[in-house]
């Protein structure tokens, strides 16, 4: 689709004459550029309008965020006041009055400078004094619909109008062979930077206002541990990668569900406050990225975490522990905290945990058991540290946005961006951590520009973990279901931070490297479905549905539901509490937060009786195994597909449907549409609906390199491997058996006995030579935990059949002859 057309189709209509005027610009470019040689003259004419249309821009989106901002407060004041009414109903005082109109927010003014929203302003309106409080709430629950709307259209607005300029742009140097890009980029865009605008301010106070709002001015309370005990915990984690332009959608959905989660509740929040960075240890011969990438039994990762800038005075010490299926344990981290000045001396033997440790259970902050727990992890990640010499290999820098509802952990869901690997290893002669546990030349400044290209990999996705508890049978909510499976997330199961920066910071180091890497040169970014779309309240609307992304799809029934197990990136003990300001922490307009904590409230009170619901009525138990994708429940019927998937199904059974489609598509004319021909649809990537993608198996590893696939060795293949040795033997002793028989009863002046003795004789010790070749050639490869190999031979046994039947053909013929 053509940039004009996609512009004037996406945009929002009410702020139309806002919008970068591409269709103008690029109508003024070719009306100069066909009429005479494009000049100096034409030129500075053009840059005006380019400036022209960068200011309108600008000031738009400046005025629109601020504006947000104070609607946001405006509501929170307006749900003290309705609780506060709530609460003495014999009050006098007004209640407040809202309208979701979008437009009557607009002819506020906004004069209250750095004070703005504070508690000495009580301008309510009178004449609804007499309204319900339930009318009243449900007001603001339309006003934060219309919050939700327009901080999601304010984000499309920011994206369709950087790539506006940068499109009209390159069209203007190429047509006039006039350079202006890198020029109007570095003096004009770079001082009005309205495309970097961080949305998470915007965000997390919106989700304090969808809390507020669902909740009726009373937010959910819970355990600040959110859950338990967490110095050691396992949790069920799925990854996902998120396309830069989805991320403001993707905390949109979650947020109607789930409310912001943030250390500290009283604190205002700060951007630093998101940052989290981590310090990885590994040997020279990268020991430990080899277990984590190969997922061997008893593989570990070890490092160094802290949660905000470099100033922070306790560091986490944090192993990460692999364990296969078959052990019946699960993977698991455990963490110790220790103070930054003390880290040096850890790392080098210098100084133990058990005395510092020890002092929290006099504290009363610790139990003794936990303690002891702690003093044998220290002991056990120093050993290792020494034992191993690790050293500093890699850091992870990102923002995370953390979503749960608090002393409730089934659904926990974390949204990471501005994912930065930095390497921190003095291998190659050039010294960067030098005798320090880290870096001192960078902190928490993303992009990290002091930081050389080849010392750091940019991760270009955001990274979505969605973390369930389902040990006691529980369904994952639909809501999830729906969310992973739409437009937004492409699944990675086992992505790595520290595997992915391994393999791209250290690639003369590094043979193997991880399967989705391959991926990276493939845009991800799918075209919108409809599966979920964002709608502004309406008058009709009957409850808080609207003004939120929301699934259009029918119910899906409820099946049983296992979730695969990997070591993820676990949040870490911390006061958790909504967020006071999920607009800053999410970036989302206050109206898209507000509307979807009203959404948040009302799905809370349908949850129970919807689960007690579900438990009486009988369903048929679905069974689901790791081959199953993640989360990939039963999809209602639905119309005719063109290409259907089995993931269970070999491999040609697709290839036959593939051909079947490519050959159909051969066939097809050429379409009209809006007066103009175009060509039939092929497989390519924006044709294919989203139930018709296509899986590629043709991925090719960087050159030298090779793809790491991993691969479950469980016990009981080894003892199969000696199974199948053992009945090759038994069959080999049994034609021995007969040979010797022959040899033994036959005369010594019968030589037809002989040659049939002779024949069975061969037939046994190559029996024995192929099963035993066979055992051990596999027992190396399932030891070097490769999936490729002669596990399947279809050429042996035939032989050896051949070889018998010749035997007793022979045998049978010698014996008629005699007759």
């Amino acid at each position: 689709m053509k940039f004009g057309r996609k512009i004037t189709t996406n945009l929002y209509d009410e702020w139309r004459p806002f919008y970068i005027d591409y269709n103008l610009l690029k109508r003024e470019l070719k009306s100069r550029t066909a009429s005479h040689v494009w000049d100096d003259k034409d030129e500075r004419d053009f840059t005006v309008m380019l400036k022209q249309e960068l200011d309108k821009v600008y000031d738009f989106q400046k005025q629109k965020t601020a504006e947000l901002s104070r609607r946001i407060r405006d509501a929170e004041k307006d749900v003290q006041k309705l609780v506060a009414q709530e609460s003495s109903p014999s009050s006098s005082e007004a209640l407040p009055s809202h309208s979701s109109d979008p437009e009557s927010h607009q002819a506020r003014p906004s004069d209250y400078g750095p004070d703005e929203g504070s508690d000495d302003d009580d301008d309510m309106d009178d004449n609804q004094s007499d309204a319900s409080l339930e009318d009243l709430f449900h007001d603001l629950q339309e006003e934060v619909a219309t919050l939700v709307a327009d901080v999601h259209d304010l984000a499309l607005y920011t994206k369709l109008n950087i790539t506006g300029f940068l499109k009209i742009l390159k069209k203007h140097d190429k047509i006039t062979n006039f350079p202006l890009k890198p020029t109007f980029i570095q003096h004009y865009l770079e001082e009005r930077p309205f495309y970097k605008y961080n949305w998470d301010i915007l965000i997390v106070k919106l989700s304090k206002l969808y809390d507020l709002v669902r909740t009726r001015g009373h937010p959910v309370q819970g355990d600040s541990s959110a859950g338990g005990n967490q110095s050691a915990f396992v949790r069920q984690t799925t990854k996902y990668w998120v396309h830069p332009d989805n991320l403001v959608p993707l905390k949109l959905a979650i947020l109607r569900h789930l409310p912001v989660l943030v250390f500290n509740a009283e604190k205002e929040f700060e951007q630093k406050d998101a940052a989290i960075t981590s310090i990885y240890f590994d040997n020279e011969d990268l020991e430990l990225y080899l277990g984590r990438l190969e997922k061997t039994e008893g593989a570990e990762a070890i490092r160094l975490r802290w949660y905000g800038d470099t100033d922070v005075k306790t560091i986490f010490v944090e192993r990460k522990t692999h364990r296969e299926d078959w052990t019946g344990e699960k993977s698991v981290k455990a963490r110790f905290p220790i103070k930054e000045n003390l880290v040096n001396a850890f790392l080098r033997g210098e100084y133990t945990m058990d005395a510092e440790l020890q002092a929290l259970v006099e504290k009363g902050k610790k139990t003794q058991a936990e303690v002891d727990s702690m003093i044998q992890l220290a002991s056990e990640v120093q050993y290792r540290i020494l034992t191993k010499q690790l050293h500093p290999v890699m850091r992870t820098f990102y923002n995370r946005t953390a979503f749960q509802l608090p002393g409730d952990p089934r659904v926990r869901i974390s949204l990471d961006t501005e994912l930065t690997m930095v390497r921190e290893d003095n291998w190659d002669g050039q010294t960067r951590t030098g005798d320090n546990w880290r870096r001192t030349d960078i902190g928490i400044d993303h992009p990290f520009d002091q930081v050389s290209a080849a010392d750091k990999e940019l991760f270009k996705y955001g990274v979505l973990e969605v973390k369930l508890q389902t040990q006691f049978g529980q369904e994952p909510p639909k809501w999830v279901t729906d969310l992973v499976q739409s437009h937004l997330v492409e699944a990675v199961p086992k992505f790595s931070k520290f595997i992915h920066g391994c393999a791209t910071l250290l690639p003369n180091r590094v043979d193997l490297v991880p399967f989705w890497l391959p991926q990276m040169d493939t845009d991800i970014l799918k075209p919108n479905t409809g599966y979920l779309t964002v709608e502004r309240p309406t008058k009709s609307t009957p409850d808080f549905q609207s003004g939120i992304l929301s699934p259009l799809s029918p119910v899906l029934p409820v099946h049983s539901y296992v979730e695969p197990v990997s070591e993820g990136e676990e949040d870490e003990e911390m006061d958790l509490a909504p967020a006071r300001d999920e607009f800053r922490r999410t970036g989302l307009p206050h109206e898209d937060v507000a509307a979807a904590i009203a959404f948040r409230e009302k799905s809370l009170k349908e949850r129970e009786p919807a689960s007690q619901s579900r438990g009486s009525s009988s369903t048929a138990e679905v069974v689901y195994d790791e081959r199953t994708p993640l989360l990939k429940l039963p999809q209602p019927p639905r119309v005719e597909r063109n290409v259907s998937i089995d993931p269970l199904a070999p491999s040609s059974a697709f290839d036959e449907r593939l051909r079947e489609r490519l050959q159909a598509n051969k066939n097809v004319p050429p379409r009209v549409q809006d007066g103009e021909v175009q060509d039939a649809v092929g497989l390519d990537e924006e044709n294919l609906r989203e139930e018709d993608r296509l899986l590629v198996r043709d991925w090719c590893a960087p050159s030298g390199k090779r793809i790491a696939v991993p691969v479950r060795i469980e016990p009981k293949v080894y003892f199969a491997n000696e199974r199948t040795f053992l009945k090759w033997l038994s069959f080999a002793v049994l034609i021995g058996t007969i040979a010797t028989t022959l040899l033994n009863f036959v005369p010594a002046d019968d030589p037809r006995g002989l040659i049939s003795a002779t024949l069975f004789t061969l037939a046994a010790l190559l029996a024995i030579a192929y099963s035993a070749i066979i055992f051990v050639y596999r027992a190396l490869r399932l030891r070097a935990r490769s999936a490729e190999g002669l596990y399947y031979d279809k050429y042996g046994p035939t032989i050896l059949c051949f070889v018998l039947l010749a035997a007793l053909g022979t045998n049978i013929g010698l014996r008629a002859a005699d007759m």
